[in-house]
């Protein structure tokens, strides 16, 4: 598969296209969510999905640029961003159905979702969860493949290691992260690739609360073996919906490998790597990523649900065909493929 390399930057747009932040209250928590579009009612709806400990700021560059042609919705994860962040289920599920509630409330029926990273394996499970009102699917950089993850993600799983987060609120802590970050990439690093989201994920976490909401939605899919919420096992129920898998050649937080597994797990998806990017080439290289999103949505139809296709599906179950992508993910293969990679 031949990476993707820079095109032009992206072009401006009007005023009529730029998000305005939103707020809905849904089951009694405010949920923040940003909208843009021009305002024709039959236009396709795109759900963007943020990653954790992130927010909609993630896709603030392509906002206005999808929303030329679409209606564009991008929320902050309850316990992320400006939503709320009670004490309540974070797991990817309870996120998916936050997700059919906000739209729901919006008043749309069908979209097409983009997550980015644990957004990503949020947006599958809307998707299974909710085929009929999925219409593609598109993956970042997504969670949920196999165990393999950064270690920092590892280490904040472990009970009690959520007070380390502390240290990022000292004196002088962000201009160090931000000194570290400039060493990191002029040393040419994946890591120093996206030091500086890295280091805006971080500092989006300003007190007790926000940091409790992202360590327990990061204990709801991580532990101190890995990731251990998987959508191998369900990646065939979306053979008949199109999917797009985009990812960095150079991601440090969930390599590249892991799209090829995904890919190979789910026949018929478009894989399309990025050239230099790390785990957030949606950003690092909007241009890149808006064009491949554009020639995806204009070269496929969106999905009609069958249910008697679905229930045929899963009756017959995960077919042969998928029985490579699973066993590329033994632990014994990720072991020795983490050990390569140092």
């Amino acid at each position: 598969m031949p990476s993707r390399s820079r095109p032009a930057a992206l072009a401006p747009v009007g005023d009529d296209v730029l998000p305005q932040r939103e707020y809905r209250t849904v089951h009694g928590y405010r949920r923040a969510f940003v909208r843009a579009g021009s305002g024709d009612p039959d236009a396709p709806v795109l759900l963007l999905v943020h990653g954790i400990g992130d927010n909609s700021d993630t896709w603030r560059d392509l906002i206005p640029v999808l929303a030329r042609d679409h209606t564009v919705i991008a929320p902050d994860l309850l316990g992320h961003g400006h939503s709320d962040k009670p004490r309540a289920d974070y797991s990817v599920a309870a996120f998916a159905n936050g997700l059919r509630d906000l739209i729901g409330v919006l008043g749309h029926e069908r979209v097409t979702v983009v997550g980015h990273s644990l957004g990503g394996g949020v947006a599958m499970q809307f998707a299974y969860q909710y085929p009929s009102l999925c219409e593609r699917l598109v993956l970042v950089s997504t969670g949920g493949v196999g165990r393999e993850v950064h270690p920092a993600l590892r280490l904040v799983s472990m009970p009690n290691a959520d007070a380390g987060l502390l240290l990022l609120r000292l004196p002088g802590s962000q201009l160090v992260g931000r000194l570290g970050g400039a060493l990191l990439r002029r040393l040419g690093t994946d890591i120093g690739i996206d030091a500086a989201d890295l280091l805006r994920v971080f500092e989006a976490m300003p007190d007790a609360t926000s940091r409790t909401a992202i360590v327990r939605t990061l204990r709801a899919v991580v532990d101190w073996r890995g990731q251990m919420v998987t959508m191998l096992d369900r990646a065939y129920l979306a053979r008949s919906m199109p999917v797009l898998l985009v990812w960095g050649d150079r991601d440090p937080i969930i390599p590249v490998r892991h799209a090829h597994v995904a890919h190979a797990a789910m026949p018929g998806s478009r894989l399309e790597i990025i050239e230099g990017a790390g785990h957030f080439p949606h950003h690092t290289e909007p241009a890149v990523f808006a064009t491949l999103l554009a020639e995806f949505l204009a070269e496929t139809d969106p999905s009609d649900h069958d249910m008697e296709h679905w229930r045929d599906l899963l009756r017959r179950g995960r077919p042969d065909e998928y029985s490579d992508a699973r066993a590329a993910l033994t632990e014994e293969t990720i072991d020795a493929a983490t050990r390569s990679a140092t």
